[in-house]
């Protein structure tokens, strides 16, 4: 009896939570699935699929959240990914740690720990791990597009697990992600970040300007080579908190060594505006990765 009145509350309480989250019916949600190992801090991930699976392996999305690297959670990328799932990728939608817990490179380490672990599993989650996209918003967009450039800097990978795979990926995602922190107050902007407060201080452990070495560390620019994976970078024309020259400078270097890449300014959008949610947008996103990730 006692067992009947836990299971039929497991039920609901599961239920609930996926109406909390917006999860729709055919829609696998996998719950704080831990990705890390041997770390005191464990790491954990959402994963949303088909409930029917294709008779190929899918190809994958990894979202990174925004918030400046101080704040944000992984539940944030959920909403946008359902459709995905909808349509055979499978998805999982990350935690990194954040600055006030660990400053840079752990947060990259974090994300390359979980490519790394979605292809340690590739058979048990019917996933292609030769297809692999990324997908960041703001400090997430910062965070995947290092994980597009730094396929080959085995110092970023850190000890989080499964080391013997790759994190490299196939495609790149980039909304709205600071690049240089140096060049980042060229622009008018709403905050300096350049002070000892700023968020981009904060994730190196110092302030920008008199730490250009950390700063360039944690560039993705720095990393660009001909071998870098395709990408597209959407940025708000009016952001005010991550000016548009930082998608610029990212998508000028891309091209000068022949990377494919495409920037998309979005006319009159702010910082997470939700012009971002425009369908026609969130299509062009839609035949991104599925031009570079969908084999049938």
């Amino acid at each position: 009896m006692i067992f009947l009145v836990f299971i039929n509350f497991w039920r609901i309480k599961q239920q609930l939570i996926r109406r909390w989250l917006n999860i729709p019916r055919g829609i696998v949600h996998l719950r704080n699935v831990e990705f890390t190992r041997g770390q005191e801090y464990q790491l954990k991930m959402d994963i949303l699929h088909p409930t029917k699976l294709p008779k190929q392996p899918m190809p994958v999305i990894v979202w990174i959240h925004g918030g400046a690297w101080r704040e944000g959670n992984k539940e944030q990328g959920l909403k946008r990914l359902v459709a995905f799932a909808r349509q055979g990728f499978f998805c999982a939608t990350i935690e990194y740690r954040l600055s006030h817990e660990a400053i840079f490179p752990a947060q990259i380490e974090d994300c390359k720990c979980a490519i790394r672990f979605l292809r340690a599993h590739a058979q048990q989650f019917h996933l292609d791990p030769q297809r692999v996209g990324v997908w960041g918003v703001s400090a997430g967009g910062h965070l995947a597009a290092l994980v597009g450039t730094t396929q080959d800097i085995p110092e970023l990978e850190g000890h989080g697990g499964w080391e013997e795979y790759s994190s490299s990926v196939q495609a790149v995602c980039d909304w709205y992600g600071p690049t240089d922190f140096l060049k980042i107050n060229d622009f008018p902007r709403k905050v300096d970040f350049t002070s000892e407060a700023s968020p981009e201080a904060a994730l190196i452990g110092g302030v920008i300007e008199a730490n250009p070495e950390k700063a360039a560390k944690a560039n993705p620019i720095t990393y660009i080579n001909p071998t870098n994976p395709p990408f597209f970078i959407i940025h708000g024309e009016n952001d005010l908190l991550v000016p548009l020259n930082q998608s610029q400078l990212l998508f000028d270097a891309l091209t000068k060594v022949g990377v494919e890449a495409s920037l998309e300014i979005v006319k009159g959008a702010g910082h997470g505006d939700q012009k971002f949610d425009s369908p026609i947008l969130l299509k062009k996103v839609e035949n991104f990765f599925k031009n570079h990730l969908f084999t049938w």
